[in-house]
């Protein structure tokens, strides 16, 4: 016999189904406030780390560091483009030649790099920076490169906004081209001279260039200029660089390169200061020069004059002063 409340429905025990019952879950509330009051003060620590970057109050390669150990840090959430950005001499066109050469694509951030893209990236930062950063800073660079690739530009515009440099002026055997003035672009001297000033060892180095002219370096001003503490740039042709190298163990080579092979020749035609054949003889020798880069310490695209410039002179430290006194400049 059974009871009045073994029967009663209402109590009877509801049969599982697996299934939850009408009644859901809530998800947590999001404290948008606060989401929004994080997100400010993750892209401020961001914009302070850029900011000790360009200022030189960090080391590239600390900043690597510290975002390897913490990937959710600022450091660590940084992308790679506005990393590199930040960086003395290295602009939008850099940035990009970096991260295809390492490689790494440009929507990385600093924590989420791969264990040899971050090996890459450290030994080219080790390179291009650790040397300034130790307080080893390079007094003398050597600025070579093929034909029309643009050297005699980028020197004017070192000489026009970067004072403190001295830009050594060569001797030659050629003519002067239209605008040259003789002690500011070059020295231009006959054979005769040119052969005294090898006889008694007044040249850092000489060089006969594309077959046809010699070229040299004045010793006296480079190593006057060098006992002073001054930094000095030569912009000379590969055969000269090669003889500072050996000269010279301490300089630093800077290959300065087209963008292009196709803008190498539409620099060297549209310039129209060389016979074909004289252009068919220097074009047959930049494929040569562009073969050499490898002996180089440095490689910068002459892309923008003004950022090449900038990333020549940034090897030696040296800030643009415009109220100082120009010095001189040659080219070749």
């Amino acid at each position: 016999m059974s009871t009045p409340l073994e029967n009663d429905p209402s109590t009877a025990a509801a049969p599982s189904t697996g299934h939850r019952t009408g009644r859901t879950t809530r998800p947590p509330e999001v404290d948008r406030a606060a989401a929004s009051r994080a997100a400010v003060a993750a892209r401020r620590a961001r914009a302070a780390v850029k900011a000790d970057l360009a200022a030189g109050t960090r080391s590239p390669v600390e900043v690597l560091d510290t975002a390897t150990g913490d990937p959710a840090g600022p450091e660590g959430t940084l992308r790679i483009t506005d990393f590199l950005m930040s960086l003395k001499a290295i602009g939008v066109t850099k940035t990009a030649e970096i991260l295809t050469r390492l490689p790494i694509a440009d929507v990385k951030r600093l924590g989420g790099l791969g264990k040899h893209q971050r090996a890459r990236l450290r030994e080219f930062l080790l390179e291009r920076f650790e040397r300034a950063r130790t307080g080893h800073l390079t007094r003398l660079v050597v600025l070579a490169g093929p034909t029309a690739v643009g050297k005699g530009t980028v020197a004017r515009h070192i000489r026009q906004n970067y004072p403190d440099v001295l830009l050594s002026v060569s001797a030659t055997t050629r003519v002067p081209r239209p605008g040259e003035v003789d002690g500011v672009d070059y020295y231009f001297v006959d054979d005769t001279e040119f052969d005294r000033l090898i006889a008694d060892h007044e040249l850092l180095e000489w060089a006969k260039v594309h077959n046809s002219h010699r070229y040299g370096t004045p010793r006296a001003p480079i190593e006057r200029a060098l006992a002073e503490g001054r930094s000095v740039l030569l912009e000379i042709d590969l055969q000269g660089a090669r003889q500072v190298r050996a000269a010279m163990p301490d300089a630093v080579l800077v290959f300065l390169a087209p963008p292009s092979w196709d803008e190498l020749v539409r620099r060297l035609i549209g310039r129209g200061t060389e016979s074909q054949e004289e252009q068919r003889r220097r074009l047959a020798t930049a494929k040569v020069e562009l073969a050499s880069q490898d002996e180089f310490d440095a490689r910068v695209v002459n892309s923008s004059v003004p950022e090449a410039a900038r990333e020549v002179v940034d090897l030696m430290q040296v800030r643009a002063r415009r109220q100082r006194r120009a010095a001189r400049s040659s080219g070749r």
